[in-house]
């Protein structure tokens, strides 16, 4: 039996999900929970009741927690100071599901991919669009490629970076 996390098959249907959400969010601003969520419970189930997959149970659940917290607590003060959402919950449930399937450890590379590539990429997707600075833009399309990017190549960043990300 080849494992879950070697397996290229499985692989390629992660990553295809992962593509799918982005195209989505990328054309309606929006990443629909009848994705998200299946894909959070899959990596925890894979994770907790089988071997096969990328992360222990405890790393996939701490991911989960740690993943939307990490994208909810920001938005939350945000939204005590300016009475307005700052990021969409479909990022954090996407955090999580990648928490879920990689593992917690996973997550400050993904947060650091994605925001560098989010602050070129936002910057780039405004001026195309004609739209000021201060208006929205979907974030989820970085996550899903820093996840790719975790998943494909887990120490990239450990090996550019002088300093250990966790």
């Amino acid at each position: 039996m080849i494992p879950f996390g070697s397996s290229p098959y499985i692989q390629i249907a992660f990553i295809g999900i992962l593509l799918y959400l982005a195209y989505i969010d990328f054309r309606t601003f929006r990443l629909p929970n009848v994705i998200t969520l299946p894909l959070l419970a899959t990596g925890l189930a894979l994770n907790t009741f089988t071997t096969m997959g990328f992360a222990n149970a405890q790393a996939a659940w701490i991911g989960v927690c740690l993943g939307y917290s990490l994208l909810w607590l920001p938005n939350y003060l945000y939204r005590l100071i300016k009475r307005k959402d700052g990021i969409g919950m479909g990022d954090a449930k996407l955090l999580a599901a990648l928490g879920a399937c990689l593992g917690w450890v996973a997550l400050p590379g993904i947060l650091l991919i994605a925001s560098l590539s989010g602050l070129i990429g936002g910057l780039l997707w405004l001026k195309w669009h004609k739209r000021s600075y201060g208006q929205a833009f979907p974030f989820g399309p970085f996550l899903a490629i820093a996840g790719i990017i975790q998943l494909l190549w887990p120490q990239l960043l450990t090996s550019i970076l002088p300093i250990p990300l966790i």
